[in-house]
């Protein structure tokens, strides 16, 4: 799908503020209301636009560890990928898995939890259970000075 300016404006608006309303946005981009839903319908259609969703505030649920785990497999192969991939898709505290290149470890994690004690136990009792396991390095997130949600259009 070719993107004009008014596709990109509204891409970055609905990033910005997903519950805009379509006279809002028409308004904002200088379409009439009409016009302006069918292109939202369109970018939605294309794909362009996976889904809406609100973002939760992670400290008011008492979420306050923020953790990067790097992980070794023992093994390369596509079995072994896919049953850690698996596995940790089924865990609530992992917010995102990246398979990475350029670095020891194999993938890398981004995971929430309340503290430490929770930490510990979502290492031992989840992490290193999975098959194929066979190193874990940790960091943890001190303070986040960037944090968005919104690509560039």
């Amino acid at each position: 799908m070719e993107l004009d300016k008014y596709d990109r404006h509204i891409l970055e608006i609905i990033q910005q503020r997903g519950r805009v309303s379509n006279q809002e946005l028409a308004d904002a981009i200088n379409l009439s209301p009409s016009p302006c839903l069918r292109r939202v319908r369109q970018l939605e259609e294309s794909g362009l636009i996976d889904g809406y969703v609100a973002l939760v505030n992670a400290r008011k649920l008492g979420l306050n560890l923020l953790s990067f785990i790097q992980i070794i497999m023992d093994k390369h192969t596509p079995e072994r990928f896919a049953t850690f991939e698996q596995s940790v898709m089924e865990f609530s505290e992992v917010l995102e898995c990246h398979l990475i290149t350029g670095q020891a470890a194999d993938y890398v994690l981004k995971v929430i939890v309340k503290d430490m004690d929770d930490f510990q136990q979502f290492l031992l009792d989840k992490l290193t259970r999975i098959d194929g396991v066979s190193g874990v390095h940790s960091s943890f997130v001190l303070k986040s000075p960037v944090k968005k949600t919104s690509l560039p259009v």
